[in-house]
């Protein structure tokens, strides 16, 4: 019973290789969504404590922050509508192209308002009376999530 010669370690297959690379391929693709609307304003989210997930199928995002492209010293808070910086008195025609789009009723969408924590409230308020008259009357405010 006597060993005869080195043992050597057998080569590793590597014919699963390229099976594994093109799973996790395949999965980095399926998972990463693209941004549909890139940002013209910064918002600065304020904080919550309890924040939920919204459905994203009725759901419309109104951003009101600061253009990016602002000059030095300027404070006014813009409204971005999808790719483009409107007025507020844009929301209603904004409300009535989404619903055609999406193919429902102004008040089953879900209006989702992204707004800068330095925002005033008078421009806020006029936002929500602009929606009011679009009859989209769901509003859910967007916050970024903080630890207790």
């Amino acid at each position: 019973m006597a060993k005869k010669g080195k043992r050597e370690v057998p080569a590793m297959s590597t014919s699963s290789l390229p099976d594994i690379v093109f799973m996790l391929l395949f999965f980095f693709m399926a998972a990463t969504t693209m941004r549909e609307v890139d940002p013209l304003v910064t918002v600065q989210m304020p904080e919550a404590h309890e924040i939920t997930e919204l459905d994203k199928k009725n759901l419309v995002n109104i951003w009101m922050g600061k253009p990016l492209n602002a000059a030095a010293g300027e404070d006014a808070l813009k409204i971005q509508l999808n790719d483009q910086t409107r007025d507020v008195e844009d929301i209603r025609e904004f409300i009535s192209a989404t619903t055609v789009t999406k193919g429902v009723g102004p008040r089953d969408i879900v209006v989702n308002l992204r707004v800068d924590q330095g925002a005033t409230v008078g421009k806020l308020t006029a936002v929500k009376q602009e929606l009011r008259k679009a009859d989209a009357i769901s509003i859910a405010y967007a916050a970024k999530a903080t630890s207790h």
